[in-house]
Protein backbone atom coordinates (compact mmCIF):
# COMPACT_ATOMS: atom_id res chain seq x y z
CA UNK A 1 0.00 0.00 0.00
CA UNK A 2 0.97 3.66 -0.17
CA UNK A 3 2.39 5.52 2.82
CA UNK A 4 -0.05 8.22 3.90
CA UNK A 5 2.68 10.87 4.04
CA UNK A 6 3.48 10.22 0.36
CA UNK A 7 -0.07 10.89 -0.91
CA UNK A 8 -1.03 14.29 -2.30
CA UNK A 9 -4.46 15.59 -1.39
CA UNK A 10 -4.15 19.08 -2.87
CA UNK A 11 -4.89 19.56 -6.58
CA UNK A 12 -2.49 22.49 -6.98
CA UNK A 13 0.34 20.65 -5.25
CA UNK A 14 -0.14 17.67 -7.57
CA UNK A 15 -0.37 19.81 -10.70
CA UNK A 16 2.60 22.06 -9.99
CA UNK A 17 4.74 19.22 -8.68
CA UNK A 18 4.12 17.15 -11.78
CA UNK A 19 4.68 20.01 -14.22
CA UNK A 20 7.95 21.02 -12.56
CA UNK A 21 9.16 17.43 -12.62
CA UNK A 22 8.00 16.84 -16.21
CA UNK A 23 10.28 19.60 -17.48
CA UNK A 24 13.36 17.68 -16.31
CA UNK A 25 12.16 14.09 -16.80
CA UNK A 26 13.16 12.97 -20.30
CA UNK A 27 11.07 9.79 -19.91
CA UNK A 28 7.82 11.78 -20.03
CA UNK A 29 6.13 12.70 -23.27
CA UNK A 30 2.83 14.25 -24.35
CA UNK A 31 0.86 11.08 -23.55
CA UNK A 32 2.08 11.03 -19.95
CA UNK A 33 1.21 14.69 -19.50
CA UNK A 34 -2.20 14.22 -21.12
CA UNK A 35 -3.03 11.19 -18.99
CA UNK A 36 -1.88 12.92 -15.80
CA UNK A 37 -4.08 15.90 -16.72
CA UNK A 38 -7.04 13.53 -17.18
CA UNK A 39 -6.33 11.98 -13.77
CA UNK A 40 -6.26 15.46 -12.22
CA UNK A 41 -9.56 16.30 -13.92
CA UNK A 42 -11.32 13.31 -12.37
CA UNK A 43 -9.58 13.87 -9.04
CA UNK A 44 -10.90 17.44 -8.98
CA UNK A 45 -14.39 16.29 -10.00
CA UNK A 46 -14.28 13.81 -7.12
CA UNK A 47 -13.69 16.83 -4.83
CA UNK A 48 -10.08 15.84 -4.17
CA UNK A 49 -11.04 12.87 -2.04
CA UNK A 50 -8.42 10.20 -2.70
CA UNK A 51 -7.88 7.66 -3.88
CA UNK A 52 -9.38 8.32 -7.27
CA UNK A 53 -11.66 5.53 -8.45
CA UNK A 54 -11.89 5.65 -12.23
CA UNK A 55 -12.31 3.50 -15.32
CA UNK A 56 -9.58 3.39 -17.92
CA UNK A 57 -12.01 4.10 -20.75
CA UNK A 58 -12.90 7.44 -19.14
CA UNK A 59 -9.27 8.42 -18.66
CA UNK A 60 -8.54 7.39 -22.24
CA UNK A 61 -11.35 9.58 -23.54
CA UNK A 62 -10.14 12.68 -21.68
CA UNK A 63 -6.46 12.02 -22.44
CA UNK A 64 -7.23 11.42 -26.13
CA UNK A 65 -5.65 7.96 -26.03
CA UNK A 66 -7.36 5.55 -28.41
CA UNK A 67 -5.32 2.38 -27.85
CA UNK A 68 -5.79 0.18 -24.78
CA UNK A 69 -2.18 -0.96 -25.05
CA UNK A 70 -0.92 2.63 -25.08
CA UNK A 71 -3.10 3.55 -22.11
CA UNK A 72 -1.85 0.61 -20.05
CA UNK A 73 1.77 1.31 -20.96
CA UNK A 74 1.53 5.01 -20.05
CA UNK A 75 -0.37 4.56 -16.77
CA UNK A 76 2.04 1.83 -15.69
CA UNK A 77 4.98 4.09 -16.54
CA UNK A 78 3.51 6.92 -14.45
CA UNK A 79 3.23 4.37 -11.63
CA UNK A 80 6.75 3.02 -12.14
CA UNK A 81 8.26 6.53 -12.35
CA UNK A 82 6.68 7.45 -9.01
CA UNK A 83 4.08 10.02 -10.11
CA UNK A 84 1.05 7.91 -9.17
CA UNK A 85 0.26 4.70 -7.34
CA UNK A 86 -1.97 2.63 -9.62
CA UNK A 87 -4.07 -0.30 -8.44
CA UNK A 88 -5.84 -1.82 -11.45
CA UNK A 89 -9.27 -3.34 -11.03
CA UNK A 90 -10.24 -6.24 -13.19
CA UNK A 91 -13.84 -5.97 -12.04
CA UNK A 92 -16.11 -4.37 -14.67
CA UNK A 93 -18.18 -2.70 -11.93
CA UNK A 94 -15.35 -1.27 -9.81
CA UNK A 95 -12.93 1.32 -11.12
CA UNK A 96 -9.19 1.19 -10.74
CA UNK A 97 -7.66 3.18 -7.89
CA UNK A 98 -5.16 5.96 -8.52
CA UNK A 99 -3.29 7.77 -5.76
CA UNK A 100 -1.50 11.03 -6.54
CA UNK A 101 1.98 10.89 -5.03
CA UNK A 102 4.14 13.70 -3.72
CA UNK A 103 6.73 14.54 -6.32
CA UNK A 104 10.25 15.46 -5.31
CA UNK A 105 11.63 18.12 -7.62
CA UNK A 106 14.52 20.50 -7.38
Amino acid sequence: MVAADNIVVDFKEAFYGFMHAAVDDARLGPLHISLYAAILHFYSAQEEQGPLSVFGKHLMQYAKISSNNTYHRVIQELHRYGYIHYLPSYNPVLGSLVYLLKIQHT
